[in-house]
């Protein structure tokens, strides 16, 4: 089992930065922050861009993989974006990961910019498959109903080749088979419900979804990464060390290879005390090392 933190790019740098460097000298395997113009939960909060975020935690760091969780096409043009893309990568030396997903309809991203949220799945097909070519070819055109390319360029190219790995977010067989076709990995929060057994039991659910997909793909079932990422979860994940140590192992019962939980905020969303966080990584990550946890 591979663990990782989210940190929410909502601090000035100078203190979140601590943060950052504090994730990988804790000996976390990954670290996310969220890919949004404003987040519904904190709207009226201090927010800042996720790019320019990772690529000053890529300054910071030096071994741990970085990403973000979830970049959509709510707000992101694929061309442009492969500029981000390909310059992340660059500036981590090839630690960074791509999470991807359709967005949330309905939400600030999808309205602020005026755009109508219409066929939601198929604009997340075309901007993934797109984004695909734009981050492995040069000189692409492309027109299709969401997106147009003219003779778009990649040069220099990715560190990682063909192109930084993609983490498919879906929960929900269209999605998942678009994960299966372009993703390392499939990544999911669950079923929103106030009830943490049935939040499980979701999860249990959409882990046979992606088996049944990969079998129908005729793909092994190790063919993608799982991600959970329990930001979603009716209980903070990161509220003790106890509750990370049983979301770490039922996780792993349920065949999840990664989990990704929030860092404790002082209030509101997420909140908690930073300092589980430091006892986590003092008792929790060394057994995942050797396999006692």
């Amino acid at each position: 089992m591979r663990v990782g933190i989210t940190i929410l790019p909502e601090h000035r740098w100078a203190e979140a930065r601590p943060r950052w460097v504090a994730a990988e000298e804790y000996g976390f395997d990954h670290a996310w922050t969220f890919d949004h113009l404003a987040w519904g939960r904190l709207a009226d909060h201090a927010w800042y861009a996720a790019v320019p975020t990772l690529a000053l935690a890529a300054e910071a760091t030096s071994r741990i993989r970085l990403g973000l969780l979830v970049a959509s096409p709510n707000f992101r043009h694929p061309v442009p974006f492969t500029r981000d893309v390909t310059t992340l990568d660059e500036v981590s030396d090839g630690r960074f990961t791509l999470g991807v997903g359709a967005g949330a309809m309905g939400g600030y991203d999808a309205n602020v910019l005026g755009a109508p949220a219409t066929s939601p799945h198929r604009r997340f097909a075309e901007f993934v498959e797109l984004l695909d070519r734009l981050l492995t070819t040069d000189r692409v055109d492309h027109a299709g109903d969401h997106y147009t390319a003219v003779g778009a360029r990649n040069v220099p190219g990715c560190v990682q080749r063909p192109r930084p790995p993609f983490v498919v977010a879906a929960n929900g067989p269209k999605g998942m088979r678009l994960a299966a076709r372009f993703g390392r990995g499939w990544v999911t929060t669950g079923l929103p419900n106030d009830d943490l057994a049935v939040w499980w039991g979701s999860l249990r659910e959409l882990s046979g979804r992606l088996d049944d997909v990969l079998d129908a793909a005729g793909l092994p079932r190790d063919h993608l990464e799982r991600h959970l990422q329990s930001d979603m979860a009716p209980v903070l994940s990161t509220s003790s060390v106890e509750c990370y140590r049983d979301f770490v192992g039922r996780a792993g019962e349920l065949g999840f290879t990664d989990l990704a939980a929030p860092w404790p905020r002082d209030e509101g969303v997420f909140a908690g005390d930073e300092s589980v966080v430091e006892a986590i990584a003092a008792e929790v990550l060394p057994g995942l090392r050797t396999g006692q946890h």
